[in-house]
């Protein structure tokens, strides 16, 4: 996984919005169920996407969080930079706290900044509408499957 859960979830989640007329308002709740996330986790994703300007979120009887702007104007980075932070744009490879730079450059600066670019760029240039409807399948296999039962384990003597 290149990204943490959050930004996973939220790329499912937009991309299952994208694919089913992301102009069209979806619960919360309907839309965990269809991207097989759970709920009260998909709800905090999709505010922080709703606070980053991605998603509308409407209250009442037609309620629930819609695209802000069409798939294709919204890029990858835009979705995963509210989760992965710092992350998202990497600095030097063997030195994680300083930036990436030609002068005094580490001895990976050439292999690193090749993949540290075409990482940039992919997420610059990929648009939602790039990667629309490519949660449905997962999401359909893990509600074949049925929820996670926990179960606990009584200590040995």
């Amino acid at each position: 996984m290149i990204f943490g859960a959050s930004a996973t979830h939220a790329l499912r989640a937009l991309a299952h919005l994208a694919a089913n007329d992301g102009e069209q308002a979806k619960l919360g709740r309907e839309l965990a169920r269809e991207v097989g996330v759970p709920s009260p986790y998909l709800t905090k994703v999709l505010a922080t996407l709703a606070r980053a300007g991605i998603l509308t979120a409407t209250r009442g009887v037609r309620g629930g969080y819609r695209l802000a702007r069409r798939p294709d104007e919204i890029a990858l980075i835009e979705i995963v930079e509210p989760f992965e932070g710092k992350r998202v744009r990497p600095g030097c490879l063997l030195l994680p706290d300083q930036p990436c730079r030609d002068g005094g450059a580490c001895s990976a600066h050439g292999a690193w900044g090749e993949m540290k670019a075409a990482y940039l760029s992919f997420l610059e240039k990929t648009t939602l509408a790039d990667i629309q409807g490519g949660a449905v399948p997962l999401a359909d296999e893990a509600r074949r499957a049925g929820p996670r039962r926990r179960t606990s384990r009584k200590p040995r003597r």
